[in-house]
């Protein structure tokens, strides 16, 4: 795991501050690779590469980046891991034998290496489509004069691009791209209404004007010519829509035990590869069905206890870590525990802004740094069990949204609006407290964690007249951003082609799109930059392709039943732990943060939506974020997600200068 960093086009630089600069943009980046910094440049054209490595493989200096290929046609920075390196060289090493040409002399074990021969000989798209791992890179064609930015399939890597001042910046993180002289902090106010709805800015968009991110399974090549008309064209080589649709058509007819069998065979496979390191590794596990899996399949093979690591809270309905100790001490780990604080969220307040580059909302990110950070003191790889609820099911939106609308259907509209009124009068917080004290007695499968607050995002679904609109909200946080961002239009975000949508049903169709989006642009975010703020490695079994192509093969009777979301894995999971463990209801990785934000962040969020500064920077609409925050803080209401989006950007917008 590392940090990459470039640029093409002089933009008023001499010769001799090409590598300064770089230097510059790597130092921002210093975070995702402290062991190790490279640079390479070809003077004539300005073209300059960046690298920060983290050593994970191959410690010795035979890994260090950037990485001319053997045949001096080849330059690479690369940022990840690929797993199925080894057999990519001994396919390599085969195909020179069977030429009856001199088989290649590798000079180190780094798969870096490895990705530079497989270029040579396959060219770029073959190859990213023989490749298994996680993956950003930056590849320099000497021969054709082309640069080449590609990513992995699922987007668990980052890689930011675009054209500043005739210049082509690309790097890891945003924080890289801006240390060039050539970049304005010129803001995109088209995004902001996507990232109030979604709680981030999905791809290709950014905070910032004409800087892009670049879409899973794609990548893009820029000529000479392209350098001169600034045109960047996308290249798919791995498409997870076609994928669905392919598993539709071809669909996995096993039995019951021939489909928990042959999962367990690849993920056990997935655990196997990704638990490959040089450097001392371990497990995040928070007690739920997913990631109790991997570590499960991680201990089962290993020979000594794996290193696991949790957080807790305070607040019992948000607490887990009781259940991951419990999966730990079942399961023989070496388990670490960190209970968090409103006092610890205020610690690190001030590191998010820096820490996501930009507006990013998703309240788990404090937990998830929190538990990186710990975890980091004691191993240099963690792995992680996300992926699962989007790949089997197991958000409880899904069997929710479906049921609810199935029956809502079929009410007359006016009748719907009127009920929705009626629900939505009453504070979440006192549907609570009147369903609370009968969890007890509700069936397993009908037990919901702040039952107020699903109730409240039903209401919203009682307003909708179709799949789409369901989706749509059920994944925003703000229902209009329009009537909160100043002077914006907000983009038509492409998140399906509608001409697909017919082959699935409305759950898949929900499953999906959280994998398009959802899974890509908060989730695989959050736990990236989380891990890579303090050096940590994490790698994600689940999202290994083929697992992903076999989940999207499975009838839907295998992922929910009975309202139950992930019924394979939970089968699968039940060879490892007793039942009662495996069907809790499911807790996310919650944070109290509509509490806090009454008590002990109630000034700091006070300060961050002053009217004044609210009005004087521009963006937002005061008068409708005081009415939340007086609602929220009185306990009429609970705006705890709109207005944590706030107070992230707001503070996002305290720590970068900004041209509006």
């Amino acid at each position: 795991m590392c940090g990459l960093a470039g640029y093409w086009g002089f933009g008023g630089l001499r010769s001799n501050d090409l590598i300064n600069v770089a230097s510059k943009m790597c130092m921002a980046i210093e975070h995702r690779g402290p062991d190790d910094t490279g640079f390479w440049h070809e003077k004539a054209l300005g073209l300059v590469f960046g690298h920060k490595r983290l050593a994970i493989q191959d410690l010795s200096a035979a890994g260090h980046q950037p990485m001319v290929s053997n045949s001096q046609r080849f330059v690479i920075i690369f940022n990840g891991e690929i797993y199925n390196h080894l057999e990519l060289r001994s396919e390599l090493l085969k195909q020179a034998n069977l030429k009856n040409s001199k088989s290649h002399v590798w000079k180190g074990f780094s798969d870096t290496e490895t990705l530079l021969t497989a270029f040579d000989s396959w060219g770029v798209k073959k190859t990213l489509k023989k490749l298994v791992g996680m993956f950003a890179l930056a590849l320099w064609d000497r021969r054709e004069k082309s640069l080449f930015l590609a990513c992995d399939r699922m987007g668990e890597k980052p890689l930011y691009f675009g054209w500043k001042k005739k210049v082509f910046l690309f790097g890891s993180e945003l924080k890289s791209i801006k240390q060039h002289p050539s970049f304005d902090n010129q803001i995109n106010r088209d995004a902001l209404p996507l990232y109030f709805r979604f709680n981030y800015i999905p791809a290709p968009y950014t905070i910032y004007k004409d800087i892009f991110k670049l879409k899973p399974g794609t990548f893009i090549r820029i000529s000479i010519e392209d350098m001169k008309t600034q045109v960047i064209k996308t290249q798919e080589y791995w498409s997870l829509e076609k994928e669905a649709i392919k598993g539709q058509e071809q669909p996995f007819l096993g039995s019951q035990t021939e489909t928990v069998e042959h999962l367990e065979r690849l993920l056990r496979n997935s655990v196997k590869g990704q638990m490959i390191a040089d450097v001392p590794l371990g497990a995040f596990l928070s007690g739920g069905i997913d990631s109790s899996t991997i570590v499960a399949l991680m201990q089962d093979q290993s020979i000594k206890p794996i290193k696991t690591f949790s957080i807790g809270f305070n607040e019992k309905e948000f607490n887990e870590a009781i259940y991951s100790k419990e999966v730990a001490k079942l399961l023989g780990t070496d388990h670490t525990e960190l209970y968090l604080s409103a006092n610890d969220a205020l610690n690190i307040l001030p590191k998010l802004p820096e820490l996501y580059d930009e507006p990013f909302s998703d309240p788990s990110q404090l937990p998830t740094f929190l538990v990186s950070q710990l975890t980091s003191e004691y191993v240099k790889v963690a792995l992680s069990g996300d992926g699962g609820d989007e790949l089997f099911g197991g958000y409880n939106r899904y069997t929710f949204a479906f049921n609810l609308w199935n029956k809502l259907a079929r009410i007359p509209a006016p009748i719907r609006k009127l009920l929705g009124l009626s629900i939505s009068s009453i504070p979440p917080s006192y549907l609570n407290s009147i369903i609370n004290p009968f969890k007890n007695i509700i069936p397993n499968k009908f037990r919901l964690n702040n039952p107020g607050d699903k109730l409240h995002k039903g209401v919203r679904v009682l307003k909708s007249n179709s799949l789409n609109q369901v989706y749509s909200v059920l994944t925003s946080h703000w229902e209009d951003p329009s009537s909160l961002v100043i002077d914006a239009s907000e983009p038509k975000h492409e998140t399906f082609m509608s001409k697909s949508i017919g082959c699935f049903s409305d759950i898949e169709s929900m499953m999906l799109l959280d994998m398009m989006t959802y899974l890509p642009y908060d989730i695989l975010v959050k736990v990236d930059r989380a891990a890579m703020g303090v050096s940590l490695e994490t790698r994600v079994p689940f999202l290994d392709h083929r697992i992903v192509q076999f989940a999207l093969s499975l009838p839907m009777k295998w992922k929910i039943r009975e309202g139950k979301g992930k019924w394979v894995l939970r089968k699968l999971l039940s060879k490892y732990l007793p039942q009662d463990l495996i069907d809790r209801p499911k807790m996310g990785f919650g944070v109290p943060i509509d509490y806090w934000l009454r008590g002990e962040l109630k000034d700091w969020a006070r300060d961050l939506m002053n009217p004044e500064k609210l009005k004087n920077e521009g963006f937002l609409e005061s008068d409708l974020i005081q009415i939340k925050l007086s609602e929220h803080i009185s306990g009429k209401r609970n705006w705890q997600y709109q207005l944590w989006s706030i107070l992230m950007f707001q503070a996002w917008l305290e720590k970068n200068e900004i041209n509006s």
